[in-house]
């Protein structure tokens, strides 16, 4: 343990009520520091969602240097702390958490989990994508958000997708007008199909919203840099093209929530 961690790490262990606990995690995500990853990780564990906000907005501050960690600690027996993870690997948006945002969305046991996935996988760090992996991860998070929109039984889980669709909707480059036209015909669809009035309120605001909001997207359009390697990248590609051979099978068996096995696929290894 270091030194600059030691009173933090501390004061979490000598918390003796709810709300001592949610501060003392405040205070190690306040603090900004690399070191203190894997211990806020393992405080969306602790039971307490004052806490774990706190974990997950460090986490979400921490950026990148979090994202393995995260994916590495993933959780799978526990949905709530997994649900916390997912919504952090969803803010932050990095590329090397795409799949395990297109597993969760489609698949997850958990409502929780599904629904900040799919909120995630609208919000990714697409300029940071190289053009030709861009398009093929866009259209795997589009038939993705497709799938949840049409067939999650959970209103709330859906909402998550309209709100996920619509920022898809902004990302998508130009000259891919047929991944835009598909957006919008799922939510037009919506408006008639939907049976939940607070999902289809959000699928009218989508659509207002979009009008307006398209043509400033395209006009501000940029591409940033990535601190991802092309080992990286060669490894992102080729799990999106394993996660298409796994998923024919899958799909083959008639039922769609077998796709859960997708979350299997481990986190990428640097070489």
């Amino acid at each position: 343990m270091s030194d600059v961690l030691a009173p933090f790490l501390d004061a979490i262990e000598k918390a003796d009520s709810a709300t001592s606990l949610s501060d003392a995690v405040q205070d190690l995500a306040d603090a900004g520091l690399v070191e203190s990853i894997p211990h806020l990780i393992e405080a969306l564990s602790y039971n307490n969602p004052g806490a774990a906000v706190a974990a997950v907005n460090g986490l979400v501050t921490l950026g990148t240097p979090a994202v393995s960690p995260l994916l590495e600690q993933l959780d799978l027996n526990n949905y709530t702390a997994r649900a916390w993870a997912i919504r952090a690997l969803a803010s932050i948006g990095d590329p090397r958490g795409l799949l395990t945002l297109l597993g969760a969305a489609t698949a997850d046991i958990s409502m929780s989990v599904r629904r900040a996935a799919a909120r995630g996988l609208g919000n990714m760090q697409w300029p940071q994508f190289p053009p030709q992996l861009l398009e093929i991860a866009q259209t795997e998070a589009l038939e993705a958000l497709l799938f949840v929109a049409q067939q999650d039984e959970e209103w709330i889980v859906r909402y998550a997708a309209v709100v996920g669709l619509e920022a898809l909707a902004l990302a998508t480059q130009p000259g891919s007008g047929l991944r835009r036209s598909q957006i919008q015909q799922q939510l037009a669809g919506m408006t008639n199909e939907e049976a939940s009035v607070s999902v289809k309120a959000r699928v009218w605001q989508a659509q207002q919203y979009l009008k307006e909001a398209i043509p400033q997207a395209e006009a501000s359009r940029q591409v940033e840099q990535s601190s991802l390697t092309a080992t990286d990248w060669e490894q992102i590609l080729a799990r999106l093209y394993n996660r298409k051979r796994k998923e024919r099978t899958v799909l083959s068996e008639g039922d769609p929530q077998h796709y859960r096995e997708l979350l299997s696929v481990g986190p990428l290894q640097q070489p």
